[in-house]
């Protein structure tokens, strides 16, 4: 059986690590975290993802996952895959490669032993082909360590799912030995019928992010067909369900709302337009920039309703923005477009109270300057205005008689297009929504 390790433990690192002991191999997970190994030894994961802390527990008491701060007994596996985060650099579109390139510093000169190192993490095209060069050069002389490209395709809130039942398997090999080990390594996935596409280094790390530039196109396409309503006083939500028909759009991604976030989508089609630009075919890209602005705009139109709703004066106003994770399912908010909309009420002078079902926590430590309510009706006590911006399925489910009877004024900007209009217009709201009359 193959021995795992994973380097990097977070969303991703972890995910895959808990699913591959889930899958019977025996896995060690890295992290330089002192306090977040220890944690994760002792089952209890520090995010929130659907179904993970239930597999990160089973697996560390059964002694099939360990997680560890010590890249010797890490490079003991015979498969490492690179989970490390690449963050966009500061004041920069390119990705910052530091943390992955700091990792394999640390791993090759430890690798006594043939192995495989396999990245998942999203990085940009070329990147696979200067590792193994620079693995070459610092792996010891007697042993052969092979490279290999394994993009992850994971969504928040569904990693766990998205993990053990695969749509795809993309791998970028170079030598029919590390094709044969992944190919042993993902047989459940494989033998059950799961796509496999084996290719090159480059074609592989393009996949990722290709898909990533994909779907953030689809979401902005269909924002940019709300500004358009917006301007003639059509709805965008009937649009979308015309084009939703269609088998060659179908309804995946063209729900009109306040746009992508998170530590992905925004950053991956960054960095992909930088390196496009490196590689002197920047203008192939060029349409991505306007993707971008396009996102970015739903965020200051999304303010503008909520100023609007306030009789254009926000200063001294209570908003209630019900939702602060990037998505639901997560308590994720790198980059989310609820707190964007929070922080900037807030400047303008309005009293900014957000309650998530999972984010709270996390709300708390990184925008200190807004205040977090534990429950929706607390969140919502004498608001003057309540903002639906991160769709979680128990916002959508509120029953709008019950949060009129506690609101100042029953006034509600739905920022991602989730709750049901004509029932809230019944309940004596006044109901405002992108993209719609």
């Amino acid at each position: 059986m193959l021995r795992i390790s994973v380097i990097g433990s977070g969303y991703l690192g972890v995910t895959h690590a808990a699913c591959m002991a889930e899958l019977g191999y025996r896995v060690t997970g890295l992290d330089i975290d002192a306090d977040k190994v220890a944690r994760l030894n002792a089952g209890d994961v520090p995010f929130y993802e659907p179904g993970l802390a239930g597999l990160v527990e089973e697996h560390t008491a059964s002694g099939r996952l360990r997680f560890t701060t010590s890249y010797e007994v890490a490079a003991q596996a015979d498969v490492h895959f690179l989970c490390v985060g690449t963050p966009q650099r500061r004041g920069q579109d390119a990705a910052d490669l530091s943390h992955l390139d700091a990792a394999v510093r640390r791993l090759a000169p430890l690798l006594g032993h043939d192995c495989l190192l396999v990245g998942k993490s999203t990085v940009p095209v070329g990147t696979a082909a200067r590792i193994l060069e620079a693995v070459s050069g610092l792996a010891p002389p007697s042993t052969t360590v092979d490279v290999a490209w394994n993009p992850e395709f994971l969504r928040e809130g569904h990693a766990v799912a998205d993990t053990l039942a695969p749509d795809r398997i993309v791998l970028g090999v170079v030598s029919e030995r590390s094709e044969k080990v992944l190919k042993e390594l993902y047989a459940p996935f494989v033998d059950r019928g799961t796509p496999l596409v084996v290719a090159d280094l480059a074609t592989a790390e393009l996949t990722k992010s290709a898909a990533n530039a994909f779907l953030a196109t689809k979401v902005s396409f269909i924002n940019a067909m709300a500004e358009v309503c917006e301007a003639v006083g059509a709805d965008v939500t009937r649009l979308s369900e015309g084009l939703s028909h269609d088998p060659r759009i179908g309804d995946q991604f063209i729900r009109p709302g306040l746009g992508f976030g998170g530590g992905c989508l925004p950053k991956d089609l960054r960095a992909f337009q930088a390196r496009a630009r490196e590689l002197g075919v920047g203008g192939a890209l060029s349409f991505l920039g306007e993707v971008d602005a396009i996102n970015t705009r739903r965020r200051s139109a999304t303010v503008r309703l909520v100023r609007e709703q306030c009789d254009g004066e926000l200063a001294r106003r209570r908003v209630a923005v019900l939702g602060g994770a990037f998505k639901p399912g997560s308590d994720d908010i790198r980059d989310s477009p609820a707190l964007y909309v929070a922080e900037e009420l807030s400047r303008s002078g309005a009293r900014v109270v957000v309650h998530d079902p999972k984010a709270n926590q996390n709300i708390r430590r990184h925008h200190p300057s807004l205040t977090c309510a534990d429950t929706v009706l607390d969140a919502c006590a004498q608001a003057d205005v309540v903002v639906l911006a991160t769709e979680w399925a128990e916002f959508a489910d509120i029953d709008p008689a019950v949060l009129g009877a506690v609101v100042s004024h029953r006034r509600v900007v739905d920022a991602r297009n989730a709750l049901d209009a004509e029932q809230w217009k019944q309940a004596a709201w006044t109901y405002r929504a992108l993209g719609r009359p």
